[in-house]
């Protein structure tokens, strides 16, 4: 984290939000206060697409029978 006076980071605009980009937070102060952050934006998640599974998953045909093991709770 990196503090900057306003005066500064008025100067340095473009550079502070490229250093943002990297993982680092900067720290806007006035009079030695701080009074703003620059951080960077996560960029979005990928949205999940119905169907991207399709033929990777085989149930098998007795999947839901009876386990031997049951029998005598049954």
């Amino acid at each position: 984290m990196e503090n900057i006076d306003i005066n500064q980071a008025q100067q340095r605009f473009h550079e502070l939000i490229d250093m943002t980009t990297g993982g680092n937070e900067i720290v806007i102060t006035k009079s030695g206060r701080p009074i703003a952050k620059i951080t960077a934006i996560a960029p979005p998640k990928k949205q999940r697409r119905f169907g991207t599974a399709k033929g990777l998953i085989k149930m098998a045909d007795d999947f839901d029978a009876p386990l031997e093991d049951f029998k005598g709770y049954i």
